[in-house]
């Protein structure tokens, strides 16, 4: 373990995920400073935050070295997949986050699909397309419903569930013909559909070794009971029990594992956190994506869960010297609840002002996303995600009792949110773990 404040970080990334990073290194003592780029109106004042195009990785590496930072935190997905923690290390700069070898996984879909079914690893049947037409015709062989991806980048938006023909074709044309997610599209991956319950699946990583975070539950569509289009996030909570304890051994035993040692026969020194998308089937466990960071908002009821110190962990892993063992976990339920802007998630209005509690309820926070101040100094929304309301309980009814009466104390003009956050869980019996 280093020293105590010995650590001088820089946090790449502006959202909610970043935000509840820099608050892990705040409660560090390793902790001796702490840079964001760019950041959003919740890191200013915790935080030096720095302007700065994250596609920019010459950009990024010249930031690091004049703000003397020894270790680099990436959180979106973008510069892991464009190398800028291979880049940092040529320059000795240490940094969280798997090199673009490994980023791969989540950087293209069909290349994910590929290793798993060249490993066995459990997932659905899909096949790539780079033609349209070839698409098309291929979807008339298959039972429906169907998904279809967008194999690049698309800010966790690129995937179409259709449950009819027209649907699918639907589907296939605009990502491919009408490119609404530009270059992304180029290439799609249609897959059979997994009828089951989602889970999140996050890990530690260095090398074989890791640790597991609880498991948690992402909220995707942007409706209550899980309608309408595909967000980046509206809410998320931990820990999910739809994960029993005969379904994480399985996971352990069919997945992570022999993903792990797949990418070690293939030569990839994996190194920071490995998100696995999991559908819990009739026939077990199954891989839907996998990410190469911290889920956002996953990443947020996550860190606050960890009696070890995030930090610590995250510097062990890019060191190679992660000690799974030493690792310990806070009891309770955490929740956050997505508060978007109106249009989200086709065109955020931006500009609302943004009026929040002077007191906080107990056990809570706001985590800032899309925020930033306009010219008069007032807090405004700047991004589809603006703010989540997060709260922790002895029990998962107490955080979201506390997450909900949080967010009745937020306004701005359009704000919108689901009110069923994790209400899956709460409604079932709790399975024996």
């Amino acid at each position: 373990m280093p020293p105590p404040k010995s650590l001088h970080i820089l946090i790449l990334g502006s959202g909610g995920r970043e935000h509840a990073l820099l608050n892990a290194c705040m409660a560090s003592p390793l902790t001796a400073s702490v840079a964001v780029a760019p950041g959003n109106a919740g890191m200013v004042g915790a935080a030096s935050c720095h302007a700065l195009d994250l596609d920019d990785i010459p950009a990024t590496v010249a930031l690091a070295r004049e703000l003397r930072v020894n270790f680099v935190i990436v959180g979106p997905d973008a510069p892991l997949a464009s190398g800028v923690v291979d880049a940092l290390a040529a320059a000795g700069i240490l940094a969280y986050g798997p090199a673009r070898a490994g980023a791969r996984l989540e950087g293209s879909k069909t290349y994910a699909k590929d290793f798993l079914l060249r490993h066995r690893i459990p997932t659905a049947h899909g096949e790539k397309f780079a033609d349209p037409a070839l698409a098309l015709a291929y979807l008339r062989t298959r039972p429906l419903p169907v998904v279809v991806k967008a194999s690049g980048l698309a800010a966790g938006k690129g995937v179409i569930i259709a449950p009819t023909l027209s649907d699918a074709e639907r589907a296939v044309r605009a990502l491919m013909e009408e490119r609404v997610f530009g270059a992304s599209g180029d290439e799609i991956l249609i897959e059979d559909f997994m009828d089951g319950e989602e889970a999140s699946i996050m890990l530690m990583v260095s090398g074989r070794r890791y640790v597991m975070l609880p498991p948690s539950q992402d909220h995707k569509r942007v409706g209550d009971g899980d309608t309408g289009p595909n967000t980046g996030g509206m809410g998320a909570y931990a820990p999910a029990n739809v994960v029993t304890s005969d379904v994480e051994r399985r996971i352990v035993s069919e997945i992570i594992e022999p993903t792990l040692d797949a990418l070690a026969t293939e030569g990839i020194d994996y190194r920071g956190t490995l998100y696995i998308g999991i559908m819990v089937t009739r026939d077990g466990p199954k891989v839907v994506e996998f990410n190469a960071r911290f889920g956002d908002p996953e990443c947020q009821v996550l860190l606050p869960l960890l009696e070890t110190d995030p930090l610590q962990l995250m510097h062990a892993c890019a060191r190679g010297e992660l000690n799974p063992g030493d690792v310990r976990f806070k009891n309770g339920a955490t929740v956050i609840i997505t508060l978007a802007a109106t249009g989200y998630p086709g065109t955020p209005r931006k500009g609302d002002r943004i009026v929040l509690p002077e007191i906080l309820p107990e056990g809570t926070q706001i985590i800032h996303a899309g925020t930033c101040r306009d010219a008069t100094g007032n807090l405004v929304t700047n991004g589809g995600r603006v703010l989540g309301a997060f709260a922790h309980g002895a029990t998962l009814p107490e955080a979201v009792q506390r997450a909900y009466a949080l967010v009745a104390q937020i306004h701005f003009d359009g704000m919108h949110c689901r009110g069923d956050i994790a209400a899956r869980q709460l409604n079932r019996p709790v399975p024996s773990r």
